[in-house]
């Protein structure tokens, strides 16, 4: 596996990955299943920092989005994996 480990996901059906540190623009990380410890690779479109969402899949306008295995919003634009996910292209839906 290609880049360094900087990313969290915490179950297989989920379409973000939680930062562990700084993405840049353009790197190649890895990202950790804490639920299994298999790893998948994925490239920052644009840099995202520690704690926020990057996107593992691409997600259509409208589509609901899930994080710990649960619906946590909806895409409020397109979202392209590699994705900066935040407030910007997702709505919550506890609100």
């Amino acid at each position: 596996m290609t880049g360094k480990m900087k990313a969290l996901i915490h179950t297989h059906p989920d379409f973000v990955a939680v930062a562990t540190d700084d993405i840049a623009k353009d790197e190649e990380i890895v990202a950790v299943f804490m639920d299994d410890g298999k790893e998948i690779s994925v490239r920052g479109r644009e840099a995202i920092p520690l704690g926020h969402k990057i996107a593992l899949r691409n997600v259509k306008e409208g589509d609901k989005v899930i994080e710990y295995g649960e619906i946590i919003g909806k895409a409020t634009q397109n979202i392209a994996t590699g994705d900066h996910v935040h407030i910007h292209n997702l709505k919550s839906l506890r609100w």
